[in-house]
């Protein structure tokens, strides 16, 4: 009798455990997403953490935080699949990682100020550790609570629901995204970001190089195929008419096949694409360049002097993040073979394109450098390619 009042006590505790968890991750979880987001949150004050010293670097302190929070991960999933369950075992692991790793990881967020290492890595932190807390949350509610060890379905997944394996999975991956980022650094982690921007570039490039060497072969189709053409156009238009929606599938296929552009070209759009492909070409160096000559050199963490470089790359970044999006616009203008909408996305490119150049022009410390002088001639050729 008295062993199982000991029993029943322990499971009490940690159905008692369990709930306080998962609600300290759910707030917790909000404060890094409004992090995450770069907004300030509402007025409901998150539970209180313990201080870390102002000289303690951010990247470290997660680094740490989520190397432990995946050793205890794996702790847990063990004693939840395998007998005997001991209710204390699981409840002593949730209080060690509640106690230390947690506030601890998003501590590192929130020393990780703007100011010092740019509101970009701020975010990308964020996002990271909001992760490791919302999947950490997911396994810690398959905790079972009825004193018995997970059967083979919730340990390894039925009719699509994830089980305790695949979720431990899920964490370690969450948590190796956190540890990486200190291997990385910051400059890394920008480098990174601009890569993944200029390899989207380059895509786009190869996508309108293909679509420049397409001809228009309904030109040379005799004109009852044009007017016959023109017919089942006219048909497809009134068939869709008569859906409220278009489907997603047949908006991938507009997509999948643009309009080419006629033989005579009364609205020079080859002429136009030319030019854009001459200027997308432009642009994709200057990340390269920016890459060599900007960021693998940047001075991150500043010292109290460097502080406008941390704001330099948080007014670039946007840009240089929001090019991509606008050049894949121009794309889908030209396969629609809209000359005003071409003309309207391309200025908003460049636009961009030499601003981001202007706002790198200078270099760190001092002012002119090798890139200073390539940017110069970059501008030139960005406003009149030809």
């Amino acid at each position: 009798m008295a062993t199982n009042s000991a029993t029943d006590d322990a499971l009490e505790t940690l159905k008692a455990v369990v709930k306080s968890t998962t609600d300290l991750m759910t707030q917790l979880e909000t404060l890094l997403h409004t992090i995450a987001v770069n907004k300030v949150h509402d007025s409901t004050a998150p539970p209180p953490l313990p201080s870390s010293p102002e000289s303690a670097d951010a990247l470290s302190l997660a680094h740490d935080s989520a190397t432990l929070i995946k050793a205890h991960t794996t702790k847990l999933s063990l004693l939840i699949i395998n007998e005997p369950f001991t209710p204390s075992a699981v409840t002593k692991v949730l209080r060690e990682v509640v106690a230390g790793p947690i506030p601890a990881l998003v501590s590192a967020v929130q020393i990780c100020d703007a100011d010092k290492y740019t509101t970009v890595a701020r975010q990308d932190l964020a996002w990271r550790c909001y992760r490791v807390l919302k999947e950490l949350k997911s396994l810690v509610e398959i905790i079972p609570l009825n004193g018995k060890t997970l059967h083979n379905a919730q340990k390894n997944g039925s009719k699509g629901d994830r089980g305790s394996m695949a979720a431990t999975g899920v964490v370690w991956a969450a948590c190796d995204d956190v540890i990486l980022l200190k291997k990385l650094g910051i400059a890394g982690l920008l480098i990174k970001k601009v890569e993944e921007y200029r390899d989207t570039l380059k895509d786009i490039l190869e996508e309108l190089k293909e679509y420049s060497e397409e001809v228009d072969e309904e030109d040379d189709d005799d004109a009852d195929d044009a007017d016959a053409g023109q017919g089942d156009e006219v048909g497809n238009v009134t068939d869709q008419m008569q859906n409220t929606h278009i489907s997603t599938q047949q908006m991938l296929d507009d997509l999948m096949n643009p309009r080419h552009i006629p033989r005579d070209d009364p609205d020079k759009i080859r002429e136009r694409l030319d030019s854009c492909l001459k200027r997308l070409r432009l642009t994709t160096l200057l990340y390269t360049a920016i890459i060599k000559r900007r960021l693998k050199s940047v001075p991150i963490p500043p010292t109290t002097t460097q502080t406008p470089v941390t704001q330099r790359l948080d007014e670039v970044f946007p840009l240089l993040k929001r090019l991509p999006h606008r050049f894949g616009e121009v794309a889908c203008a030209f396969y629609e073979l809209d000359r005003d909408a071409i003309d309207r996305a391309m200025d908003s490119c460049f636009f961009d394109a030499f601003a981001a150049s202007e706002m790198l022009m200078k270099p760190w410390e001092g002012q002119r450098d090798e890139f200073t002088e390539w940017a110069e001639k970059f501008q030139v050729g960005i406003k009149k390619p030809d």
